[in-house]
């Protein structure tokens, strides 16, 4: 039987795909110029990225701008279940092999990203995300405590509070086609 949290997570996720739905992915370069002005990665950074899945803002634009500013970029392969992702080097252009969950990912070296481009169904305004409910993100970026955590999303996919569990975690900032939101660290809020 599904807890209380994983209930309200459960609705949470049907809201945020309602929002979600009828948004245009090609906001993302909107996104793109918003986090080159706002926050964009310290030079020499890894960057994680993502390959969008259908419904999701395109990050792309924002990859191709971070490669030409001299970025290594890496894409997250989807391991079984409870692991946490393994980020691969990918540059554009690249093949992308399939993968769980219709992901899509390069088959370059394993590398440690230092500022992480996250995915999100919904986020709130203290800067907790949502995700679609295996914990990837939260279990990957446990094990990435120093990297920075960008979540990326549609600004109608904000919700006004999330259900959040003691293993989230949240993000440093949010960026959308409207601008980048950056969050306070509190020592109970950063998690990293």
């Amino acid at each position: 039987m599904p807890t209380e949290l994983e209930t309200a997570k459960t609705a949470a996720r049907n809201v945020a795909l309602l929002r979600r739905a009828g948004c245009d992915p090609a906001l993302g370069t909107r996104l793109a110029a918003h986090v080159l002005r706002k926050c964009p990665p310290p030079k020499g950074a890894i960057v994680a990225g993502f390959w969008p899945l259908p419904g999701e803002i395109d990050i792309r634009p924002l990859l191709l701008a971070l490669h030409v500013r001299g970025h290594t970029l890496c894409l997250p392969e989807t391991p079984p279940r409870g692991n946490p992702l393994i980020f691969r080097r990918w540059t554009p252009g690249d093949t992308l092999t399939p993968g769980r969950f219709n992901t899509q990912h390069p088959s370059g070296d394993a590398i440690t990203p230092d500022y992480v481009l996250v995915p999100l169904l919904a986020f709130d305004s203290a800067g907790n995300r949502l995700g679609y409910g295996a914990g990837y993100y939260d279990r990957t970026l446990a094990t990435l405590p120093h990297a920075y955590r960008l979540g990326c999303a549609f600004a109608a996919q904000k919700i006004t509070a999330l259900p959040v569990g003691p293993d989230d975690i949240p993000l440093h900032a949010i960026a959308t086609e409207n601008g980048v939101k950056p969050y306070p660290m509190t020592r109970a809020h950063a998690k990293g």
